[in-house]
C-alpha cells in the first residue's frame, strides 16, 4: 500500500541510486568471479575427460589450451577462482560483523581487488618461468 507521495519512488535502492565505491565493485566483482570459476569447473572437467579418453583427446584439449585463445581462458578462469579466494575472504569477515567502516571497508575492498590480480600474475609467473 502506497502513502501519498510516494509512488514514484523505487521500492528500493539500485544502481542509479547508490554511488559506486571499491566496496560495490569488489562485491559485484566476487559475483562474476564466481561464474567464472563456475566455468573454470566445465574446462576442469573437460581436461579430465580428455585424460582418461586417451592420448588423442588429451592431444586435443592440449592443442587448444595451449593456444592464445586457450591460455586467455586459461589465465581467465584461474584469476576468477583467486580473485573469488580473495573476495570470499573479505566476505566472511564482513559476515562476522567486522570491516563496516566506510574507510575499513573501501581500503580493504581495493586490496582484495588489486590482490587478486597480483596473486593471479605470480601464479602465472611462477608456473611459466620456474
Amino acid at each position: 500500500m502506497a502513502q501519498a507521495g510516494t509512488r514514484n519512488r523505487p521500492l528500493s535502492p539500485h544502481l542509479q541510486i547508490w554511488g559506486w565505491g571499491p566496496g560495490m565493485a569488489s562485491s559485484i566483482l566476487h559475483r562474476v568471479t564466481g561464474v567464472g570459476a563456475t566455468v573454470g569447473i566445465g574446462v576442469l572437467l573437460w581436461w579430465l575427460g580428455a585424460l582418461l579418453a586417451g592420448p588423442e583427446a588429451y592431444a586435443t584439449f592440449t592443442g587448444l589450451a595451449t593456444s592464445w585463445y586457450g591460455l586467455v581462458v586459461l589465465v581467465g578462469v584461474s584469476w576468477s577462482v583467486i580473485a573469488h579466494a580473495v573476495t570470499g575472504i573479505r566476505h566472511f569477515v564482513l559476515d562476522i560483523g567486522a570491516g563496516y567502516e566506510l574507510d575499513a571497508n573501501n581500503r580493504w575492498a581495493t586490496i582484495c581487488t588489486v590482490l587478486g590480480f597480483v596473486l593471479t600474475g605470480l601464479f602465472w609467473a611462477l608456473l611459466l618461468y620456474r
